[in-house]
């Protein structure tokens, strides 16, 4: 069994060749130049890890991981056109570089090019894989959909905001886990608690996320503390402060998401603390995090084959707050 981290190392060594073609220039060079940002490749080593969880990493695994992180990043230039952000990685974001018309085209031609490495699949398993990996790419884009709506929303529910999380964010972790699960011939029981495991672990994640933006120790963190605050973000923390907070707290944030004040993250922040959103995410995070190891625990094969699992939980699932 290898770790997360060597399977990181392989995967990178394979991916990180050209996976365009020279002409046209104008069209395939910023896909080149996306892809060069690099990244964790979390997504494409959760599929082998699936895979080898039941069997020894195939070539097909390697052709799946290859094309969930072109779907990945596929939905990544599309993104970053939709919040009109300049940056990715310290980078400029291909619409800002060349311009919104090409980081569409780019996009496009990266979701064509990560079938054509599905294509390269035994037919044994094809059906399957593009089964699982089609309802994932529109629920990904369903909850893209979602969170854009949020924003023109002056409060979302909690199962509203959850729903989106698991549609935007879970279920690729989680389909990632199963798709090399199915190359490794796992059953259905086993492949229903694999997908469990990576959604709720990605709940945990975003949960995680959305409360060390809030309340992280910039150093550790990576970036400012209070930005979701600044951009009136719906967050975990926010929803839930909504939920909670006296009539006066209520309007107090209204005004504070309202006005923008200089001091807005420092009173946003202080109206958490008051409703206890800070203790609150932490333990929801556990849950999230308990349910996910709940699933990885049913998974049917030797525990000692499930430590890079939990390695994985680890890694993604800081514990330093």
């Amino acid at each position: 069994m290898h770790t997360f981290e060597e399977l990181v190392t392989e995967f990178k060594k394979r991916f990180e060749v050209r996976h365009f073609p020279q002409q046209p220039v104008s069209l395939y060079e910023p896909g080149e130049y996306f892809l060069g940002m690099g990244g964790k490749r979390i997504r494409p080593v959760m599929c082998l890890m699936g895979n080898e969880l039941f069997d020894a990493i195939s070539d097909d695994a390697y052709h799946v991981a290859a094309a969930i992180e072109l779907f990945h990043n596929f939905t990544l230039i599309h993104d970053d056109i939709m919040d009109a952000a300049p940056l990715r990685r310290g980078m400029q974001t291909v619409h800002t570089k060349y311009s919104e018309s090409t980081a569409l085209l780019t996009g496009d031609v990266m979701m064509i090019v990560a079938y054509e490495y599905l294509n390269r699949i035994s037919t044994l398993y094809i059906h399957r894989i593009l089964h699982l990996f089609n309802r994932t790419a529109k629920e990904v884009c369903e909850g893209q959909q979602m969170d854009m709506d949020f924003e023109k929303q002056d409060n979302v529910s909690p199962g509203d905001y959850i729903r989106m999380i698991e549609l935007k964010t879970s279920v690729l972790l989680a389909a990632s886990l199963q798709l090399g699960a199915i190359l490794g011939g796992a059953g259905e029981g086993n492949c229903r608690h694999l997908y469990e495991f990576g959604k709720n672990l990605g709940i945990a994640f975003q949960v995680q996320d959305d409360y060390l933006d809030a309340f992280g120790d910039p150093a550790k963190f990576g970036k400012d503390v209070g930005g979701d605050i600044r951009q009136n973000k719906k967050t975990f923390l926010l929803i839930h402060a909504q939920e909670v907070a006296t009539p006066q707290q209520k309007e107090e944030l209204k005004q504070l998401m309202l006005s923008n004040p200089a001091d807005k993250v420092e009173k946003v922040l202080g109206i958490f603390r008051a409703c206890n959103a800070d203790d609150w995410a932490k333990e929801l995070k556990q849950q999230y995090l308990d349910k996910a190891l709940f699933h990885l625990d049913e998974v049917a094969v030797l525990s000692a084959r499930k430590k890079p699992m939990k390695g994985l939980a680890e890694f993604l699932i800081q514990r330093d707050y």
